[in-house]
């Protein structure tokens, strides 16, 4: 499997005269790079991953792959596979014909389809199960069987559409482990898309976040984390508080709080974005109240009421919980966890 760039410029999909479901797209996927659309459902992120596959028809703009221009080629001859949310696996066919399904319908030699299949069972962990039915495996089982029936094919691209909905959440954080170490072993480009922010911050390498059809950020998920481009991206990747503040250019004023922040951003009203992680309990800063208070061992997860708004703290508790609800108590910053946002309109 070779891995070749993607491209979409300035793609737009209209399902109807009012109805724009994707609105001037334009991106790039580095060869053999995993990068993941995320964003709630209907913004847009499934339906721009149908239009690189080919199942739907781009508006405008166009789709580039291997610096080809795919956007009028059939799904067929696109060089792409896909592995789909309900996994789409034939039930009267067993592991072994489902896997070799899509090469038996291309015509390839009969010995082939043998030798690849059992590569691309052996690459996913299920030798010694081709003769199963897929109806006797397990959700991750048959996520294995779809992810196989994808590689098969050797493809220049492979599309997941939320590959892991169907999985509880102990087996799809090893699912996604094993798709992410696959992925770099081979090398191949991908496109992932989810609504699941800890999905997406665990197996990327870029997250490309789209709200109501349009791109907000793209970038990796550390950037996104820490420097989030407004108030949507800051919500959507990860847990955050925030509280309305002033910023001279040099130090930030929380009411009676300040402290220094090196950003670029104009002096004035500012959104200040806090992580649960940068709270910190503290003698002197924030004045606030606790709402309520979550044991969970290590950590304490805490809801502050203060004079500016709730704020969430993910408190290390040491075995014990440092606080009760009702208690006053004083809040401090991490540096590290702060970022400056235009103030929300």
């Amino acid at each position: 499997m070779s891995a070749a760039p993607v491209k979409l410029s300035h793609v737009t999909k209209r399902f109807a005269k009012d109805v724009i479901a994707v609105d001037d797209i334009s991106l790039e996927v580095e060869p053999g790079s995993l990068v993941t659309l995320l964003g709630p459902s209907g913004c847009g992120k499934t339906t721009t991953l149908r239009m690189v596959a080919g199942l739907e028809r781009a508006s405008s703009g166009q789709i580039f792959i291997d610096g080809q221009d795919v956007t009028q080629l059939p799904a067929n001859l696109r060089d792409v596979t896909m592995v789909f949310q309900s996994y789409a696996l034939f039930p009267h066919m067993n592991v072994f014909e489902n896997v070799a399904y899509g090469l038996q319908v291309a015509r390839r030699p009969a010995d082939e389809i043998k030798k690849r299949a059992h590569e691309a069972l052996a690459l996913v962990g299920l030798e010694g199960l081709e003769n199963r039915s897929t109806r006797a495996l397990s959700g991750g089982q048959q996520q294995r069987v779809a992810l196989a029936r994808a590689l098969v094919m050797q493809p220049k691209v492979l599309l997941f559409d939320e590959p892991l909905s169907n999985l509880d959440a102990k087996l799809r954080k090893r699912v996604r482990e094993e798709i992410r170490d696959l992925q770099k072993s081979l090398g191949i480009t991908s496109i992932y898309v989810t609504h699941d922010q800890e999905e997406a911050l665990a197996i990327s390498d870029v997250i490309v976040v789209i709200n109501k059809g349009r791109i907000e950020q793209q970038g990796s998920p550390l950037e996104l984390y820490t420097q989030p481009a407004n108030h949507f991206v800051a919500d959507f990747i990860g847990s955050a508080s925030f509280l309305p503040g002033q910023y001279d250019g040099k130090t930030v004023s929380l009411a009676n709080y300040q402290f220094d922040h090196e950003q670029t951003m104009s002096p004035g009203k500012v959104t200040v974005m806090v992580r649960p992680e940068a709270v910190m309990l503290a003698s002197e800063g924030l004045k606030a109240q606790v709402l309520s208070a979550s044991y969970l061992g290590s950590i304490t997860d805490f809801l502050f009421q203060t004079e500016l708004g709730e704020v969430m703290a993910s408190i290390p508790g040491e075995g014990k919980m440092p606080l009760s609800k009702g208690d006053e108590t004083h809040l401090r910053f991490k540096p590290a966890g702060i970022h400056l946002l235009k103030p929300s309109k």
